[in-house]
């Protein structure tokens, strides 16, 4: 949804700069970056790439760039997501596409307002992580009804559950992800669920009035028990 969402916004009418995200004979493509290496950002790659656009992927994740690289091809640059590389190319940007997420955790800030105001004008950030705070300093959260908003000549696409605007596919894939971990619960019970599925138990937030996960623990500075300690496996 995010290159869409991107392409959309690039439009002039819609305070873009005018320009295509695929490249027709004697015009350049749009130069897309995409901040992140996850599930998000492997699909906004795989669909900007796609539409003919030139693609740059920033993770500090090396293992998920290579894997990404692997799977995209040669089309698809990778860098490491160091500041300074990512100050350079939100510079060069046409589209920035912020996709980064730390489970249970506020998003990273990783480009600056000073950044923003360096960027192209009619440029456009599509802030993917806005539900986790997101990750640019001049994000905030918008809606479907009035999607973007223009900071420095720069317009911001940070709607809030983008997948709502395919509410019935997103259902689907969520219940699809979701329901073998709610037969588990259902069957064998919370306990015997959570200690004989490790992939259950990390998603474990709160148990017996112990925090069992770290990120949030450490939001609301509470203490911070593990989850195999808590339910005592």
């Amino acid at each position: 949804m995010a290159p869409q969402a991107g392409a959309h916004a690039l439009q002039k009418e819609n305070g873009g700069r005018g320009v295509l995200l695929g490249g027709v004979p004697g015009v350049p493509p749009a130069d897309v970056l995409i901040l992140g290496s996850g599930v998000v950002g492997t699909n906004a790659a795989l669909i900007a790439l796609g539409m003919g656009a030139d693609v740059i992927m920033a993770s500090h994740h090396l293992d998920s760039l290579r894997r990404v690289s692997a799977q995209l091809g040669p089309r698809l640059r990778t860098v490491f997501s160091a500041p300074q590389a990512i100050e350079t190319l939100c510079r060069r940007a046409d589209l920035v596409i912020g996709a980064v997420l730390v489970p249970g955790a506020r998003a990273p800030k990783l480009i600056s307002a000073a950044t923003v105001k360096a960027m192209k004008q009619g440029a456009v950030i599509v802030d993917v992580s806005i539900d986790q705070g997101g990750t640019a300093e001049t994000s905030r959260p918008t809606t479907h009804s009035h999607p973007t908003y223009v900071v420095d000549g720069v317009v911001h696409y940070c709607v809030a559950n983008m997948p709502g605007a395919v509410a019935r596919t997103s259902t689907f894939a969520l219940s699809s992800a979701t329901s073998p971990f709610v037969l588990a619960l259902a069957d064998k019970g919370c306990a015997r669920a959570l200690e004989e599925d490790s992939h259950l138990r990390d998603g474990l937030n709160i148990h017996a009035g112990m925090v069992t996960y770290r990120a949030v623990a450490e939001a609301l500075d509470l203490p911070y028990v593990p989850a195999e300690q808590a339910l005592k496996v």
